[in-house]
């Protein structure tokens, strides 16, 4: 079984895998003073840009923390707040019974899971595990059997809302998995997220994000050609925006999160692009949805053009920017 979970990591994660932006350093240790009588430690696996404010939303809330990451200098500040920093999955497992885990593709979920230290090895009985990974649905219900057979609790709860949502703890959880299991899992998630949406059995989690971030692609890229066709057509980038917000045309890309530099204040397009979400995962996650539209024969025209621009991208440069470099992408690139 662990052979084929790598086999479905390696096809659909694999691919688009890059070395995850480490987040800022800063001391936090101020805001987690806490009592914690009453609540027990929650491991916490992946300190990258989403999984370091999760973490700390945890934290704020009064859990103690069990902490891994596979980049060292990740679990610093956590360490120096006071939480406990383990040497591998494994020993997460053996110190914790609920555990998160916040990894960038389904080989690197797969590793830690079934992995030689993975969490499997020293799972106890009646543990929680949490997966918010963003990762092949397919890989979640192996991985989902896998947990069971060792007497645990398998969830996968994909989130939506970026760095921004984390930090400020209102992302949204789209939970898959026995649902008796929900309310367990909503009181942890409910730390981190204003929405805790349960969808179904396990794998509809990643099935609903999947969709999600398909969209979500195919409204930036729409978002970036029509400021760009303005501009070269002589409109003011900020009246454009406030036309279009104000219009049907109106979408999360072009009201919350534009691609024009210049347009929004604290959106990684006024910040070179930098932070945010990257190209690269992006394309990851398209490449989920082509994947998934291919083994149920379903037609996802824009979002196979999405796929192919946002590979183009990394291919192209722009594999550490955020997504909504695509402006940038399409302002270079005259020959289409």
């Amino acid at each position: 079984m662990a052979a084929s979970l790598r086999l479905l990591g390696a096809a659909s994660g694999l691919r688009y895998w890059s070395r995850r932006l480490r987040p800022a350093a800063g001391s936090f240790a101020a805001v987690c003073s806490r009592s914690v009588a009453s609540k027990t430690p929650v491991g916490f696996i992946g300190l990258g840009n989403m999984g370091n404010p999760m973490a700390k939303n945890l934290m704020k809330h009064g859990y103690p923390l069990i902490i891994y990451d596979v980049f060292p200098d990740a679990c610093k500040e956590f360490q120096d707040a006071g939480e406990q920093v383990v040497s591998s999955p494994a020993d997460v497992a053996e110190k914790a019974d609920r555990i998160i885990t916040m990894l960038p593709t389904s080989i690197n979920a797969i590793e830690a899971y079934s992995g030689a230290n993975g969490i499997l090895k020293k799972v106890k009985k009646g543990s929680l595990l949490i997966d918010s990974s963003t990762i092949d649905p397919a890989v979640s219900k192996e991985l989902a059997k896998e947990v069971e057979k060792m007497g645990a609790v398998f969830m996968d709860a994909p989130v939506s809302g970026g760095v921004g949502a984390a930090r400020s703890g209102n992302l949204t959880f789209m939970v898959g998995g026995v649902e008796d299991e929900f309310a367990a899992a909503q009181e942890l998630l409910g730390c981190m997220g204003s929405n805790v949406v349960y969808c179904g059995a396990v794998g509809t989690g990643q099935a609903a994000k999947i969709c999600n971030n398909m969209l979500l692609a195919i409204s930036m890229i729409g978002t970036a050609e029509t400021m760009n066709l303005g501009i070269r057509l002589g409109l003011d980038p900020k009246l454009l925006a406030k036309i279009l917000n104000m219009s049907s045309g109106r979408c999360w890309s072009s009201d919350t999160y534009n691609p024009v530099p210049g347009v929004m204040d604290g959106v990684p397009s006024a910040n070179n692009y930098q932070g945010g979400f990257g190209t690269t995962l992006m394309a990851k996650d398209l490449g989920l949805a082509q994947d998934s539209a291919t083994s149920t024969k379903t037609p996802i025209l824009l979002g196979s053009l999405a796929h192919q621009i946002y590979r183009m991208m990394c291919a192209k440069g722009y594999s550490k920017k955020d997504f909504s470099s695509v402006f940038q992408f399409l302002r270079e690139e005259e020959t289409f």
